[in-house]
């Protein structure tokens, strides 16, 4: 003989106080949880779109764990034009982009101190081609020989200024040069959107280099074997070839001690909760000895009647489980946080979502297991003297 699921949700009304307690601590915990899992997703999700699929990297030598270290020669771009087979085409233009990756400190205005430092990236108009996602959603792209850049959408936040200080027509100082901004930049869910792009040339008069950090082709009819070949083969142009994929999983990996960090510091607070639930279970089931003596008394084994206060505390920790979900969709998806490439939003999606709810049905079977088989330990014939 089992007792009804509406016992369970009648007995969740008697105390409003401790229902209240319940589900506010459960959200609390789930909520914790959600922004780990948010973060962790944002910077794996954002690490993962950065790269396209049929996108390859010619880079120099022994600079696999940071592009920016690179160095290859000038001539590298025509040399892949012309000895890779089945680069993409469009109407004659090759997906080959050479390009300039560097940090550098950014500044406002020309007297501001310490600025932080983000990625400039200097492009040919064939960046666009091969960075497909990437797109201008306010101006225009950056002329050469005119000093001009676009700039990422959440840029501002790596600079610690108002998105509207870096509007189209504003200013920039980089190696004490003015640039002009003319374009923002979207790239939905990448780091591209946390960096600086400008003409290629206009960006190494700036700095006075003459060398390319890395060539990136987009392959259509061709293979990754036939660029690793000619990268292998061409051994004075001392080259690397690498998936771009396959380059930002490498750089995923290297944050996977940030990611642990935020994992374990989620558990241990969220175990501070879980325990302050045992507290709140305890005090309540501790009320209620008498009752749990009558159900026995009334012939229902202590298996069922553990059963009932363990569906009760579920379902308190599945409505703060909700409330914990629909916060986080509302108020934390989406927000942006900063690390060291750039910056990426928390990205509450469906696995993270399912995580939650298990969270949440995990907090309330703890939560209710250790105080009920407490309230089972006493006799009948004490339990039902019990006050």
């Amino acid at each position: 003989m089992g007792i009804p699921l509406d016992y369970a949700v009648r007995n969740l009304g008697r105390s409003p106080t401790r229902l209240l307690l319940s589900v506010v601590g459960s959200a609390l915990v789930v909520l914790l949880v959600l922004t780990a899992g948010g973060f962790v997703r944002g910077m794996d999700r954002s690490l993962t779109v950065s790269s396209g699929d049929d996108n390859v990297i010619f880079f120099g030598a022994g600079s696999e764990e940071s592009v920016e270290r690179s160095e290859i020669g000038p001539s590298v771009p025509s040399l892949v034009m012309a000895s890779v087979p089945g680069i993409r085409a469009r109407m004659g233009a090759a997906y080959v982009s050479p390009e300039v990756h560097m940090q550098s400190t950014v500044h406002v205005r020309p007297d501001d101190p310490d600025n932080p430092q983000l990625l400039i990236r200097g492009i040919t108009p064939t960046a666009w081609l091969v960075h497909a996602g990437t797109r201008i959603i306010d101006g225009r792209a950056p002329e050469r020989g005119r000093d001009e850049l676009v700039i990422g959408r959440l840029a501002y936040q790596r600079l610690g200024v108002q998105p509207t200080t870096l509007r189209p027509g504003s200013r920039l100082w980089i190696h004490d040069h003015e640039w002009s901004i003319v374009g923002v930049l979207e790239s939905p869910g990448s780091v591209i959107e946390s960096e600086i792009w400008c003409p290629l040339t206009d960006l190494q008069l700036a700095v006075k280099r003459d060398n390319l950090s890395c060539v990136i082709v987009t392959l259509g009819e061709g293979e990754f074997d036939d660029a690793d070949a000619f990268a292998k083969q061409r051994l004075d142009l001392e080259l690397i070839a690498m998936r771009e994929s396959d380059y930002y999983r490498k750089l995923a990996a290297f944050f996977s001690p940030v990611r642990a960090m935020v994992w374990v510091t989620a558990i241990l607070i969220a175990s501070g909760g879980i325990l302050g639930g045992l507290n709140t279970m305890y005090a309540a089931f501790a009320s209620r000895v008498r009752e749990v003596g009558a159900l026995q008394s009334m012939g229902f084994s202590r298996r069922t009647i553990v059963k009932s206060l363990v569906q009760e505390s579920v379902l308190a920790a599945l409505a703060g489980t909700l409330v914990a979900i629909v916060a986080g969709l509302l108020l934390l998806n989406g927000i942006t946080v900063q690390f060291s490439l750039g910056a990426f939003g928390l990205a509450i999606d469906p696995s993270v979502i399912l995580l939650s709810i298990g969270v949440g049905f995990a907090v309330g079977v703890i939560g209710a297991l250790p105080p009920a088989l407490r309230c089972l330990r006493l006799p009948i014939t004490e339990a039902l003297k019990s006050d």
